[in-house]
C-alpha cells in the first residue's frame, strides 16, 4: 500500500513542475520580417538590411511576443500588391514594394503603450534597394540597437528592443489574439500569483502524502 501511495504521489508531483515550467516560459517582444510566398506568410531567413525584394514583392512586419521563429505571428490584413500599389504606377528605374505594418495587440505591448492600427504601403524605391531602405521610405521613423536589430518601426514602440518577457503561454503571441488592455492587465495580475491548478495540485499532494504517514503509522 505504501508503494502504491508513492507512485501515486510522484504521479500527481511531475504535472505540477512540468506545469510550472510551462508558466514561466520566456519570449521576446520584436519586430520580425516577413516574406509572401504566394499565399502564405514566410518568416525571412536574412534581415530587411541584407533582403532585396524584386518589383511586384510584398512584405510584411508584425510587432509581437513570441518564444522563437516558430511560433511568431504573422502580420494580419491584406497582402496583395495589386490592392496595395494600386495608386503607384510602374517607372523606369524602380521598383514597387508592398508593405504590411501590423503593429501587434494590446497585449503584446510593451507596458502603457497603444499599438496602432495596423497599415499597408506601397515603396517605390530604386531598383537596388533592401527592404530596409523600402520600409525607410514609407514608415519614418525607424530606431535600430546597436547590433542594427530593428526596434522601432514608425516610432513604435518607444523604448525597447527585443526585451525577454514572460509569456504566461502561447496566448499572449498568438496571431490575432483580440485581447483589450483591461484584459491584458488582468491577465498580468492574475499571472502574479499560483495558478488554481497548481493550488488544486498542491492540494493532491498533501492529501496523498498525509495518508502515507498515516499508512505507516498503521502498519507500525
Amino acid at each position: 500500500m505504501t508503494r502504491r501511495l508513492t507512485v501515486l504521489f510522484l504521479a500527481a508531483l511531475l504535472p505540477l513542475l512540468a506545469g510550472a515550467g510551462q508558466a514561466q516560459a520566456a519570449g521576446y517582444r520584436y519586430w520580425s520580417f516577413w516574406e509572401r510566398d504566394g499565399p502564405a506568410w514566410t518568416y525571412a531567413t536574412v534581415g530587411p538590411s541584407l533582403s532585396r525584394p524584386a518589383d511586384g514583392d510584398v512584405q510584411g512586419f508584425r510587432f509581437s511576443v513570441s518564444e522563437d521563429s516558430g511560433d511568431a505571428a504573422k502580420p494580419r490584413g491584406t497582402a496583395d500588391f495589386d490592392t496595395i500599389c494600386a495608386k503607384t504606377p510602374a517607372e523606369d528605374g524602380t521598383k514597387r514594394v508592398a508593405l504590411v505594418i501590423d503593429f501587434g495587440t494590446p497585449a503584446d505591448a510593451p507596458s502603457g503603450a497603444k499599438p496602432p492600427a495596423g497599415r499597408t504601403a506601397c515603396a517605390q524605391v530604386a531598383e537596388d534597394a533592401t527592404t530596409a531602405e523600402a520600409l525607410a521610405s514609407a514608415a519614418e521613423p525607424l530606431r535600430y540597437d546597436s547590433n542594427a536589430l530593428l526596434c522601432a518601426i514608425a516610432g513604435y514602440p518607444a523604448k525597447g528592443c527585443g526585451e525577454q518577457v514572460a509569456t504566461g503561454g502561447k496566448e499572449s503571441a498568438s496571431a490575432g489574439a483580440a485581447e483589450t488592455a483591461e484584459e491584458a492587465s488582468a491577465q498580468d495580475d492574475g499571472g502574479s500569483g499560483p495558478s488554481v491548478g497548481l493550488i488544486a495540485g498542491g492540494a493532491v499532494v498533501v492529501v496523498l502524502g498525509a495518508a502515507a504517514v498515516w499508512q505507516v503509522r498503521r502498519r507500525a
